[in-house]
């Protein structure tokens, strides 16, 4: 993976606009935050969602934020970081926190996810 790019992302998403698409979004401070009893462990989990994405957007100035409308909502993920386009053409954006753990991953396929 690289440091985003905006414009080259933005670009990725636009050739995801106006079709079916399997989503996998995955948040978490999980294992990365036991230790630290002060806090709540929370993460959100889905694999292969299928959606329809009207049209998708990256903001802000880094960490980034991509949000997906849909129909009748929105679907979207903050703290993003980094990303490339897989061999399969799959968009795959992360974020990473100052210690290089993954604390969010997005991800866009026209098919199936394994």
């Amino acid at each position: 993976m690289e440091p985003i790019i905006k414009e080259k992302v933005q670009q990725s998403l636009d050739l995801f606009s106006g079709k079916d698409v399997y989503l996998h979004l995955e948040t978490t401070n999980g294992a990365y935050a036991s230790h630290l009893h002060e806090k709540m462990v929370v993460g959100a989990y889905i694999r292969n969602g299928k959606i329809h994405i009207e049209h998708g957007k990256m903001t802000g100035e880094g960490p980034y934020r991509i949000g997906l409308k849909m129909a009748i909502g929105w679907v979207y993920a903050e703290g993003l970081t980094d990303w490339e386009i897989d061999p399969h053409g799959r968009l795959l954006v992360a974020g990473h926190d100052a210690d290089g753990k993954l604390a969010v991953a997005f991800q866009l396929s026209l098919t199936p996810f394994e």
